[in-house]
């Protein structure tokens, strides 16, 4: 499967005006980005750059922040709309032009060039699947072999179904678990506001108060207002080495696949996250599993693409052994069992679905039971995770106030001492 490259374009246009741009294809060869620039603007291209792919991945930040990207929802509402016509009997090149229309009468600039590009691919001779693969950054791997299957085999209306009531259920997915992290997020964020807000306002006025009356300070004390002390007096670089270690950790776990994968590893061990982790993990798997085996993708190949889509490293790690397990004949089950890490419940139906021949019905059960597993996991979390919590809230504002109020006891312990001897 070709590449996917970033490219510099400029391109002198019929009537004289230069055109400058940049653009993502998945192409092996750069003649091919030429020939398709001088044939979508009937022009000449003056410069032609490949970017290279260090450089490519802030071009698609930018691309991300400043243009409107497709959304999940308006993605499987294209294919689900190109389904519908293609079953009703209209040729695609032509389906492909009413969905411009009606992106572009429904405001969607975004899903009208990607419609648009791709009805001028196949007005010039390019098969659908080619369009599809032109275009990795927008379909994802099980949609386009999902089209691919439908296009060789005369169904591709009922495949680009399947594609849109798969998207829509991962879409589902993620954002259940976006659900799941947004209150303890905001939770932890605001017990550290409120625990900075005290190192640095409320410690350094006590520390103030401490002195101008001389008390004696007891160690925990002492060691909190040097503390306090740093942080006020080196506010902007202790700013700045948490930005830094912020992003660090971010590029870490998004570059470095043995970070990714401990990060992983360790989240199935926390009690909490490990439910969280499994339930997520498995309706991926499973779903994207049921989908290929269904569209009639041998055993090796649907776990190549599993591998590939799979973002969970403890998941991907053992689906790669799977998978070589596989090649050597064993059946998945076998591998799944031989290899861990996979929940018994899940490995059994499996091992049945193989059995009786109807894998794919298994693991679409599955899937949903996952699914629903994640529903349920999201909707209690807050109690779940309350009693965390709490422990750890309490056992800062405990530090901190009994660092406080030790010499507050000292004080009045003293005056106490010193009204008594008058």
């Amino acid at each position: 499967m070709s590449t996917l490259r970033t490219y510099y374009y400029r391109v002198l246009l019929p009537h004289g005006r230069v055109s400058a741009g940049w653009t993502r294809l998945a192409v092996e060869l750069d003649h091919s980005v030429r020939l398709r620039l001088e044939r979508e603007t009937d022009g000449t291209v003056l410069t032609l750059l490949r970017i290279p792919a260090w450089l490519s991945g802030g071009l698609e930040l930018v691309q991300h922040v400043f243009r409107r990207q497709i959304r999940s929802e308006d993605l499987a509402g294209f294919l689900r709309d190109m389904s519908l016509m293609l079953a009703a009997g209209v040729p695609t090149l032509e389906a492909l032009r009413t969905l411009v229309a009606e992106s572009e009468a429904g405001g969607n600039p975004s899903m009208s060039r990607m419609a648009n590009a791709m009805a001028d691919d196949l007005n010039s001779g390019v098969t659908i699947t080619e369009s599809f693969n032109r275009r990795p950054d927008i379909f994802p791997e099980t949609v386009r072999n999902l089209v691919a299957i439908g296009d060789e085999s005369g169904t591709l209306d009922t495949m680009l179904g399947e594609a849109a009531e798969h998207i829509e259920r991962m879409l589902y997915i993620k954002r259940d678990i976006r659900t799941a992290l947004i209150y303890p997020a905001f939770v932890f964020a605001t017990i550290f506001a409120v625990a900075g807000f005290w190192i640095y306002y409320v410690v350094p006025s006590m520390a103030e108060l401490f002195k101008q009356l001389n008390a004696k300070l007891p160690a925990l004390t002492q060691g909190l207002v040097r503390f306090s002390n740093a942080v006020v007096s080196n506010g902007w670089i202790v700013l700045l080495v948490l930005v830094v270690l912020i992003i660090g950790a971010v590029l870490a776990v998004r570059h470095l696949p043995r970070v990714h994968q401990g990060l992983h590893e360790g989240l199935h061990r926390l009690p909490v996250a490990r439910v969280l982790m499994t339930s997520s993990g498995m309706a991926h798997v499973t779903e994207h599993l049921a989908i290929l085996v269904r569209a009639g993708l041998d055993f090796v190949t649907c776990l190549n693409v599993l591998t590939r889509t799979t973002q969970n490293q403890y998941y991907r790690y053992r689906l790669v052994k799977v998978k070589q397990s596989v090649e050597r004949g064993d059946g998945i089950s076998v591998s799944m069992r031989r290899v861990g890490g996979f929940p018994a419940m899940a490995v059994r139906m499996i091992a049945v679905g193989e059995e009786s021949g109807n894998l794919d019905v298994q693991l679409t059960h599955l899937a949903a039971d996952y699914r629903k597993r994640l529903e349920t996991v999201v909707k209690s979390l807050s109690e779940i995770i309350k009693p965390v919590i709490i422990l750890l809230a309490g056992a800062l504002f405990l530090f901190l106030i009994v660092a406080l109020l030790l010499p507050v006891y000292d004080l009045i312990r003293q005056s106490v001492r010193q009204s008594l001897g008058g």
